[in-house]
């Protein structure tokens, strides 16, 4: 996928897509995609825009790629350290994701020219890491690929997770609960990947946010990935070295989360409680942002709906990402842990007579149910002593979906620090 890396070389700019941005200069380049700089017509918001050949990827069978890719970046869309998508449009030819612009470059640029950073400025971009991550990972989304040239920064120099293209969704692991598909880039990819054996892709995420800080305090990778089978015995025997320079806090970080054994290795989660993590960190509210849309309006007469991309390439079905009826939802920050945020939530579910029932996908989500109604309520800790819940209708009689969620929301109030957005 292309990258939003400024380019030198020239490209057309003034051209007006689909009668709503007006296209800019080219940021970067991939095999099936380009991205530029535009500005939406109506708003004059500066966004970006990923242009997919659809030829291409169609050939290249990429269609499960792109799909991920939105639909990951859809349900993460309301975390500040996660790359926002706006909005999917398409026409017979092309694929159009309209994305936040990142206008500060790749952190990988940033590395290359300046070269390790200094322990404090590391740091705050691997808080903002890790934060994203642990957001990831509480909706059941493992990234896969995570490494300089997918970190983005805005203009405040806040690092934006991006390119979700090899990511990992609740649905796609096995009956086992572990994902099976060897992806990434091998310098930042686990060992139990590189073996080819069943893996907890947020204990991946895990080892490759190890690697990543490494790169940011040493200004190169640990392990040499010119040969795999090489880089692959050193991983085995942790046959690294830090640089003198690296202090003993970051030291002992670094090497809990590579560890070659997943099951002992240090979280993402985990290493967010740790006191060297923990300084000098910013608490950003987790806000929620305006929802993805699919663009429902033909604007030209080449010009068609995403959900007609159903019946221009096997595959590559967008129909089921978005409702056709808007649920109702809210989300509230709260100081109280997401495991109190489930219990409280069970105990409101049996006071109010409804049906209680942990998901079993999710590790802190639980569903109430009555009537026809279930109403869902997930928590993730973006931090420590920071929650972000969502309380929203899964499914139900549309008369009932109202009066069930408010019996809920009530008796959350007293828990809730924030509500940030409004039923829908």
């Amino acid at each position: 996928m292309a990258s939003q890396t400024p380019q030198s070389s020239e490209t057309p700019s003034g051209t007006i897509l689909l009668g709503k941005y007006e296209l800019g200069r080219r940021l970067g380049t991939g095999s099936f995609a380009k991205v530029h700089v535009a500005r939406s017509i109506q708003t004059g918001e500066v966004v970006a825009i990923k242009i997919i050949d659809k030829k291409k990827t169609a050939e290249a069978g990429m269609e499960p790629r792109i799909i991920r890719e939105i639909e990951a970046m859809r349900r993460l869309h309301h975390h500040p350290n996660v790359l926002k998508i706006h909005e999917v449009m398409a026409t017979k030819s092309k694929i159009y994701l309209v994305m936040e612009l990142a206008a500060g470059g790749e952190l990988y640029t940033k590395i290359i020219d300046h070269g390790r950073l200094n322990e404090s400025a590391a740091r705050r971009y691997f808080q903002q890491l890790a934060s994203a991550l642990s957001f990831c990972h509480g909706d059941g989304i493992a990234h896969r690929d995570v490494k300089p040239q997918n970190l983005l920064l805005d203009k405040q120099d806040n690092l934006k997770l991006s390119d979700f293209g090899l990511s990992a969704l609740s649905e796609h692991r096995a009956i086992d609960g572990l994902l099976y598909t060897a992806c990434g880039t091998p310098a930042y990819t686990a060992p139990e990947i590189i073996a080819q054996r069943g893996y907890d892709g947020a204990k991946a995420d895990a080892w490759s946010c190890g690697v990543l800080l490494f790169v940011l305090l040493a200004g190169y990778v640990p392990f040499d990935n010119s040969n795999i089978v090489a880089m692959y015995m050193k991983i085995q025997r942790r046959d690294y070295r830090f640089p003198s320079w690296i202090s003993k806090p970051a030291r002992s970080i670094i090497y809990k989360m590579l560890d070659p054994n997943p099951e002992t290795r240090m979280s993402v989660e985990d290493v967010m409680g740790k006191k060297w993590f923990q300084k000098s960190l910013e608490t950003t509210e987790v806000v929620s942002c305006n929802n993805v849309v699919l663009d429902s309006d033909v604007v030209s007469e080449k010009s068609i709906t995403a959900f007609d991309l159903i019946g221009l390439a096997p595959g590559l079905d967008l129909s089921g990402m978005f409702e056709s009826r808007k649920r109702k939802e809210m989300r509230f920050t709260t100081r109280v842990s997401a495991e109190g945020v489930v219990e409280k939530v069970k105990n409101i579910g049996e006071k109010l007579g409804f049906r209680v029932e942990k998901k079993k996908e999710a590790a802190r989500a639980v569903e109430l149910g009555k009537g026809r109604t279930t109403v869902v309520v997930e928590a993730v800790d973006v931090a420590e002593g920071f929650v972000v819940a969502e309380v929203k209708v899964a499914e139900g009689k549309e008369e009932e979906e109202e009066a069930h969620l408010s019996e809920v929301i009530v008796e959350l109030e007293e828990i809730v620090l924030a509500w940030h957005n409004d039923v829908i």
